[in-house]
């Protein structure tokens, strides 16, 4: 019987979410955290006999994992987006391999535009933290670029892979970059400066790095989309956070 319980925070994944719990049909203990889906998200979910639903609400990410994972019935937790597959190698190792409590495991990443695998980009093979007991730590409470407290903490990769089928459109993309870059701006408000400046150059260097240095021309029309995305959502990030601290200034008399 495997120890883990795959934690999975979820906001309109009806595109994505079925093919995410047919790869955890194996494990017992499944929670799903709904924040606000109106997609009916929350119905396919409800059909699978391992998953609990919880609906609440969003936060920020690291703190709303911390919640979810709350609900946990193990004291492993694998973290899941509505978007990810666990391949069966992964899941063989969450069944078999000996887990060491002060270790964060860190799994493998296989990047997919729609069905297109993205090799290049800086998308192919990204290595990130999921694996965690959570008696032993959990989540910071960033409300964007969460991760794993790992303090005093070992690191080690686990075999096998997580597909991340994150873009079905390039609607998507346009959905995504508004909404995280309103996270990021809303989160560094006050702390961070800003300017037209540093949001303008910021999203052309993005553009550069992803499409030539990451070699995203070698992924064709979908390395030109996934560049340009980077490039606005920079841009994005920047300008709204320098708006968001006039507006505070603004209200400070300043």
């Amino acid at each position: 019987m495997m120890n883990v319980s795959a934690v999975m925070i979820v906001k309109n994944g009806a595109r994505t979410i079925e093919k995410s719990l047919e790869s955890l049909k194996q494990f017992d203990d499944v929670v799903v955290y709904d924040n606000g889906s109106t997609d009916g998200t929350q119905a396919i979910a409800s059909q699978y006999p391992n998953v609990r639903l919880i609906e609440g609400q969003f936060d920020g990410f690291g703190t709303t994992k911390n919640r979810a994972a709350s609900y946990a019935l193990h004291e492993w937790i694998l973290i899941i987006d509505s978007d990810e597959v666990v391949d069966t190698e992964l899941l063989n190792a969450l069944q078999t391999q000996p887990l060491d409590p002060n270790t964060i495991y860190i799994v493998n990443f296989l990047a997919y535009y729609k069905e297109i695998p993205i090799r290049h980009c800086g998308w192919n093979n990204q290595k990130i933290r999921r694996l965690y007991n959570k008696t032993v730590t959990k989540f910071n409470d960033n409300f964007v670029h969460e991760n794993i407290i790992d303090e005093g903490m070992k690191k080690l990769p686990i075999p096998g892979n997580m597909k991340h089928y994150s873009y079905m459109s390039i609607s998507d993309f346009i959905v995504k970059l508004d909404r995280y870059s309103t996270l990021f701006a809303t989160d560094n408000v006050g702390k961070k400066s800003s300017s037209p400046a540093k949001a303008f150059f910021n999203g052309l260097y993005s553009f550069f790095r992803t499409y030539v240095l990451k070699r995203g021309f070698l992924d064709g029309y979908a390395g030109l989309i996934i560049a340009f995305s980077h490039m606005a959502t920079n841009f994005y990030k920047y300008i709204k956070l320098y708006e968001m601290n006039l507006e505070q200034k603004s209200k400070r008399g300043e």
